[in-house]
């Protein structure tokens, strides 16, 4: 089991801009993989330094790089675990909605997402070059697309409705909607984005048989 997915459960309720430090119960390699998101929503990509990540993981930076070898690994597994949480709790938003609680339990993910900062972080993470991170790029897209393609085929059947419109590309949509929401979150937090996404859905709710 990668490092990315035994830290789902352990750093989904910490890692969220300005939290506390992370718990000393996880290992080293998560401790670290939180610091980096962590440090990232708080001060972007570009500023990202190994010592940064080491000092808010209480960690040298010399057993970073024991552990993750160089920051383009680093990244790496950090694009795995944030889109597999972000993937997992998506997965679960439906599984116990109704008809009547559908829309509101998918605003709830997306707003917690953009909460969490960690979609931004992955569209930073996009402009980075290198082949492992590239690599990670392009199967954190085909993931979410693919969980998106369920998300559309969950809330439409709960609803009995059939879409017109072919789900690949329903589900492409909500996943740059949800991108733009989560970037423009950051530069506008008191903006009600709620309204934006009811739009979204009303209007691809149309697009029904």
């Amino acid at each position: 089991m990668s490092i990315a997915t035994r830290a789902t459960g352990l750093l989904s309720s910490a890692s969220r801009p300005g939290g506390s430090a992370p718990d000393r119960r996880l290992s080293t390699p998560e401790r670290i993989l939180y610091a980096a998101a962590a440090r990232i929503v708080a001060s972007g990509t570009a500023n990202l330094s190994m010592q940064d990540v080491a000092d808010a993981a209480g960690v040298s930076k010399g057993l970073i790089h024991y552990h993750f070898h160089d920051k383009e690994t680093l990244l790496t597994r950090l694009i795995e675990w944030m889109t597999h949480e972000s993937v997992d709790r998506e997965a679960a938003t439906l599984a116990r909605s109704t008809p009547k609680t559908a829309v509101d339990d998918l605003w709830m993910w997306v707003a917690g997402e953009i909460d969490r900062g960690h979609l931004r972080v992955l569209n930073e993470l996009a402009q980075e070059r290198g082949p492992l991170i590239s690599d990670a790029i392009r199967r954190s897209a085909q993931a979410r697309r693919e969980a998106a393609m369920v998300t559309v085929d969950r809330l439409f059947a709960l609803l009995e409705l059939r879409p017109r419109v072919p789900v690949q590309l329903l589900a492409d949509v909500i996943v740059a909607f949800i991108d733009g929401l989560a970037i423009h979150a950051s530069i506008a937090p008191q903006a009600n984005h709620r309204v934006a996404f009811d739009v979204l859905w009303l209007s691809l709710l149309s697009l029904a048989e």
